[in-house]
């Protein structure tokens, strides 16, 4: 049996936690949420670490928790979808376990954020922001070892699919 780690990465509202927390469960795996990890250990929302230091103090907090949390095995890491931004962490996600980018249209995830006031990065016209993110991330998820689309499947679905490829 395979106990290396599985990561999710992709863009917001592509269902990382809710796929993250299937799989945790069909594997007995430990879930962790990166995004919860890093709002209890500061004990603050992700939107007050950005408007208190900016994106670059949270990705540096961010940076540091993935590096921990991929210290250890049978793990179903979620990430937050700009975890891949800073420079290192995809090569320290595909060294600890196996790599999965979720994807969605551009309409179905503007669809899932539309009144989510969590996300600071929407800030302002979610849907114009969802555009802008999706076009300077377009090359970031590549690396994955597999990629899913969500827009059509449902969580049941992706999880099996994913389950498949990391057995494989």
């Amino acid at each position: 049996m395979d106990d290396r780690n599985i990561i999710l990465v992709g863009m917001m509202a592509t269902g990382k936690s809710t796929v993250g927390a299937i799989l945790a469960e069909e594997l007995d795996y430990e879930l962790i949420d990166l995004d919860a990890v890093i709002t209890g250990r500061e004990g603050r929302s992700i939107a007050d670490i950005f408007a208190d230091g900016g994106e670059q103090a949270f990705r540096s907090i961010e940076s540091a928790v993935l590096q921990e949390m991929l210290q250890g095995d049978r793990r179903v890491i979620s990430t937050g979808g700009g975890a891949v931004l800073a420079p290192g962490n995809a090569e320290v996600m595909l060294e600890h376990g196996f790599v999965v980018a979720l994807t969605a249209s551009e309409d179905t995830i503007i669809e899932r954020v539309s009144g989510d006031e969590n996300r600071p990065l929407l800030a302002g016209n979610a849907a114009n922001r969802v555009r802008s993110i999706l076009e300077q991330r377009r090359e970031a998820y590549r690396f994955a070892h597999c990629t899913v689309d969500t827009t059509e499947l449902n969580v049941a679905e992706v999880s099996q699919y994913i389950l498949l490829r990391y057995r494989d």
